[in-house]
């Protein structure tokens, strides 16, 4: 197997882009899901909420991002500084300290989606531990879902595909990694793998959402039903969730690039059981 696609996510539930190469780091990819929109109220915001997060694009510029918007031109965001306002944000079960964006970010954003939002930054990387059941002490997150890391396989997309009237992209399901493995679901049984230098382990399948029912682009929503009722049918956790990629760890930092070489470590009974 090798490395066939890399996305970055600068800011959740916003677009993220397909990338040659990137640098990982033990919380994730560097750069990835650092930025977050929230309510006045702190809480995070995604596409199930406000499908028109799609339409914003992100360019990632190391030190910032820079926003666009078709309608609305683009705002540039410098990181907020270690002098910036601290404020307590909720994702999921999770309080997270963050720092506040400036509030020009938050007016920009506010105009697209049509109601009042901040812009916060995740700058400490200790600053959100994994979920110890999947975890090790020092495994660390930003504001992914849960996980550093999602990796898929084009062979479980090619399968999906198969069994679906309209075929469906890989954005759908906003992975970080994409394997070109030709069998459907191996990925189920894989406990510790190598991506190029990085080593990772695969923690906890992904259970998907209706986010899967939208255009990556647009937010529009060609079929609701779809891919999930057909993906229900061919691939389910036994507690019920949906699956479709799995949550990784890396163990160590270091650059992957498409083409990368990947090694399965260790592997086992599928972790769907």
């Amino acid at each position: 197997m090798k490395v066939v696609e890399i996305y970055r996510y600068p800011v959740k539930s916003l677009r993220g882009h397909a990338v040659p190469s990137a640098e990982i780091e033990t919380m994730g990819m560097e750069g990835d899901r650092r930025w977050m929109v929230v309510d006045k109220d702190g809480q995070f915001l995604t596409i199930r909420q406000i499908p028109a997060m799609t339409t914003i694009d992100v360019e990632h510029l190391g030190t910032g991002i820079v926003l666009k918007h078709a309608k609305h031109g683009s705002h540039i965001v410098e990181a907020p500084g270690r002098g910036a306002a601290l404020r307590n944000v909720k994702i999921w079960k999770d309080i997270v300290a963050a720092r506040a964006a400036d509030p020009a970010a938050g007016a920009y954003l506010s105009a697209i989606l049509g109601r009042p939002v901040d812009l916060v930054y995740f700058d400490d990387p200790t600053n959100r531990p994994v979920d110890p059941e999947f975890g090790q002490p020092g495994d660390y997150v930003s504001f992914a879902d849960g996980f550093p890391l999602l990796v898929t396989t084009t062979g479980s997309l090619d399968h999906l595909n198969s069994h679906l009237a309209s075929p469906v992209e890989m954005a759908r399901f906003r992975p970080n990694i994409v394997l070109d493995a030709m069998d459907a679901w191996p990925e189920d049984s894989w406990k510790t793998i190598r991506v190029g230098p990085v080593f990772m382990r695969i923690a906890k399948p992904c259970a998907r959402c209706v986010i899967t029912t939208r255009d990556p682009l647009s937010g529009e929503q060609p079929d609701p039903r779809e891919p999930l009722r057909t993906l229900g049918r061919l691939h389910r956790f036994a507690k019920g969730g949906i699956i479709f990629g799995q949550n990784a760890i890396p163990n160590n930092n270091g650059t992957i690039s498409i083409g990368d070489a990947v090694e399965i470590i260790e592997a086992g009974t599928s972790n769907l059981m």
